[in-house]
């Protein structure tokens, strides 16, 4: 060794090794206890006190000459808080990276209060940290993944085009007359199971032709309201879905009360030059060739989407774990405030909604769990993909959006990252990669399908985007360094 690299070696601080003791805690929770010996407080002390002195200025003394004892007495307190701070901070890291512990969220120290440095004698503490799960990704290679072959054909293009029609179309009012086959109501909506109300919904637009009312599915509409006047209320037979916010109500048969407010006929604009060219095309022609494509891309992006979903239900079936208590319950609390909100959205009142809460907890606790469990799972597939997400690309997911909406990207950019939503995207950009990874191995099944079935062959709307269904799996990411107790 030179003296130069002897020199430099002797400078450097070798690190510490602190007495650090982990035990489980519970699913996916580990509990950690570190002691700081005596020796390493003091000597910190001692380079603290030093390194302060050394550039401090008192009254009556030149920098740097200050009496020792007149700066410890003067600054004791602060400088034994920087040492403790420190101390926890470094050994807390050591406990986190010796051990690879896959942090998720935020320490939970034990009585943080009373970790302060001692006179004499070491310094103990204790924190829990709940970490992602173990769990392995099962073999895909033998997976089996359907592929539906959609063809858009001439009849489905000229649906988009009634669509499209429908969408730029003008709501009437109609007086003098009860409800006919194509109107559009205003109505309010109660839903009743035994007779007990179960949800109501106000002022819920409802097409007659439709076969479903506020999502609940209804077999047919146009003959129970026929001739229905406003003011005037009429019962429709429904069952509630398997996915229905309270879990006790699931698949029961249900009582829909409609009370008419108001009826209204479709006015649509006529399909002239005048049409096309406030669309911007020249012909009936040029419409057409352009809903055909923007169809053919969302189906695209359907059938993408399907093939992952299957390969996203075989891994929630397949891969078992345990997850963290604490994470869990942040969670459940997420999507209860998510499905508050959309029933405030709803028409859905206060009271019925603070009414609801039992029920929403429970389904809430359900979907929470599978959530965080799609969202390890998705996560530890990228890692073992070696799948990410650049720069450019996100950039380019960014653009297109901006495209969509009209607006500069920059500025798309800078709303996405104020409320979040821009690591929602990346990780919906990952897991979606992660997935496209495992299509390329598993055995695929193509399987006609007619394209009116798809959501794509119905409208010419946009097609679907990872803005459009933001993850809310992703739970508490870990924290760079740990809150000082």
């Amino acid at each position: 060794m030179t003296e130069n690299a002897l020199t430099t070696a002797e400078t450097e601080e070798q690190e510490f090794n602190y007495s650090i003791k982990i035990e489980d805690a519970g699913p996916a929770t580990k509990r950690v206890t570190v002691e700081i010996p005596e020796d390493r407080i003091a000597a910190k002390l001692v380079e603290q006190f030093k390194e302060l002195r050394s550039d401090l200025a008192l009254p009556g003394f030149r920098p740097g000459h200050a009496p020792q004892k007149l700066v410890e007495k003067r600054f004791h307190s602060d400088v034994r808080e920087q040492v403790r701070r420190f101390l926890v901070k470094e050994s807390y890291d050591q406990a986190v990276k010796k051990n690879n512990l896959q942090v998720i969220g935020e320490p939970e120290f034990d009585n943080p209060d009373a970790i302060k440095l001692p006179e004499t004698g070491p310094m103990t503490y204790t924190f829990s940290i709940e970490v992602q799960p173990t769990f392995e990704i099962p073999d895909l290679s033998n997976l089996r993944v359907t592929r539906p072959k959609v063809d858009v054909k001439a009849e489905h293009v000229d649906k988009a085009v009634e669509k499209l029609l429908e969408q730029q179309g003008t709501l009437i009012p109609v007086e003098g007359r009860g409800v006919e086959g194509h109107d559009r109501l205003l109505a309010d909506v109660h839903l009743k199971v035994d007779g007990a109300v179960v949800s109501h919904m106000h002022d819920q637009n409802i097409s007659v032709e439709a076969h479903s009312v506020a999502g609940h599915p209804i077999d047919d509409l146009a003959g129970p309201l026929a001739g229905m006047l406003p003011g005037e209320t009429r019962s429709v037979g429904t069952v509630l879905p398997a996915d229905y916010v309270r879990p006790e109500l699931r698949g029961k048969t249900a009582e829909m009360e409609i009370t008419l407010k108001a009826i209204h006929k479709l006015e649509v604009p006529t399909l002239d030059a005048d049409f096309l060219n406030q669309l911007g095309f020249e012909n009936i022609d040029d419409l057409k060739t352009a809903l055909r494509e923007q169809m053919d891309q969302r189906l695209k992006s359907d059938v993408r989407q399907a093939m992952r979903d299957q390969v996203m239900k075989f891994l929630l079936n397949a891969v078992q774990m345990e997850l963290p208590a604490r994470l869990s319950k942040n969670q459940e609390e997420r999507v209860v405030q998510r499905t508050i909100v959309d029933l405030q959205v709803r028409g859905v009142s206060p009271e019925r909604v603070a009414a609801l809460q039992d029920g929403l907890r429970a389904n809430a606790r359900e979907q929470g769990a599978i959530e965080l469990k799609k969202f390890f799972i998705l996560n530890k597939l990228a890692q073992s993909e070696n799948v990410d997400v650049s720069e450019q690309e996100l950039n380019g997911m960014i653009a297109e959006l901006a495209m969509r909406r009209d607006v500069r990207p920059e500025k798309l950019k800078q709303e996405l990252s104020t409320d979040g939503q821009l690591a929602y995207l990346y990780m919906q950009m990952r897991e979606h990669k992660a997935l496209d990874v495992v299509l390329q191995k598993v055995h695929i099944d193509d399987v006609d399908v007619d394209a009116a079935a798809s959501p794509a062959a119905e409208a010419p709307a946009a097609a679907s985007t990872p803005e459009s269904n933001p993850p809310s799996a992703a739970p508490e990411a870990p924290a760079d360094t740990p809150p000082t107790p």
